[in-house]
């Protein structure tokens, strides 16, 4: 029996991404669109390859601008389609291929505010995060389904209920943390095209900038091992937002006399948080972020 180019293809990329994946479909209420209708598709060669500092795959580090939506991924914003959600809308991305989360690691999710359409949008601007998840069994097997997205298909999460009517870019990422023991995180990265309806009055924040938001010497991704037992995870990014108007939503009150804690933000073009720190000292790691390290 002679098979399609097309089977032949989906085949060997569904045998990669057994240990790396891609996600091109984004979820809306718990109904699957199509692939790349209102995700961007990246352009990099092997589509399932991740974004890492060291032992590099097709050029792609977190301090390039394909740690946005990942590599190539504007040049197929023109053609993706922009999809219309209410507020506090269950939305999500499943993988393609039929891909799992192979590696332990969080989830998070992050939007930013297009000025004029998303399908115009690079990005460049803030970036609030919307949800993270990390370990949800601390009894298992910590480098394999103590995490909660461990062998998941799809990522979920609901868009906040206050934020502002507008266009925004959607991203998706999962990090792969099983080698930030020698200091090689996997980010595995997508952006979906979305207009938000039925809003609020949220500002949404602290916010980050992609790339810059991620220091390569973040605990999370330095020395971090999941090869011996459950160990705290260190999230990285700036608090999750859930909502609230005039500013903050959900970030906590920072500790300490208003000084942010250890390994939280403290500093950074834009950043309107605490610039002190309750324990370490605030590092500077580029234009946009600073540390409690």
């Amino acid at each position: 029996m002679k098979l399609g180019f097309a089977t032949v293809a989906v085949a060997i990329l569904a045998s990669g991404a057994n240990a790396h994946y891609w996600f091109d479909k984004l979820i809306i209420n718990g109904r699957e669109t199509s692939a790349y209708q209102y995700v961007r598709q990246s352009s990099r060669p092997t589509l399932y390859n991740p974004i890492k500092w060291i032992d590099t795959r097709d050029n792609s580090t977190p301090d390039m601008d394909d740690m946005r939506c990942n590599q190539g991924a504007f040049n197929s914003a023109g053609r993706t389609q922009t999809a219309e959600v209410a507020a506090g809308t269950r939305v999500g991305f499943r993988l393609a291929a039929g891909g799992t989360m192979f590696h332990p690691g969080p989830g998070l999710a992050y939007m930013s505010r297009a000025p004029g359409t998303a399908s115009t949008y690079r990005g460049d601007g803030d970036w609030f995060k919307i949800y993270e998840t990390g370990v949800c069994r601390q009894g298992a097997d910590f480098s394999r389904d103590a995490w909660c997205t461990y062998e998941k298909p799809t990522m979920e999460f609901n868009i906040p209920k206050d934020t502002p009517n507008g266009e925004y870019l959607l991203r998706v990422e999962h990090i792969g943390v099983h080698r930030s023991h020698v200091n090689q995180p996997e980010f595995y990265v997508s952006c979906a095209q979305i207009k938000v309806v039925n809003g609020g009055s949220g500002r949404p924040g602290p916010t980050i900038k992609f790339p810059g938001g991620y220091s390569r010497n973040h605990p999370a991704f330095e020395n971090y091992s999941v090869y011996n037992g459950y160990r705290s995870f260190p999230m990285p990014g700036p608090a999750v937002w859930s909502g609230g108007g005039g500013g903050g939503g959900s970030t906590p009150a920072p500790p300490s006399g208003g000084c942010a804690a250890l390994y939280e933000q403290c500093g950074g073009s834009g950043f309107n948080g605490p610039k002190c720190c309750s324990s370490g000292s605030c590092k500077v790691s580029n234009e946009w972020y600073s540390q409690c390290l």
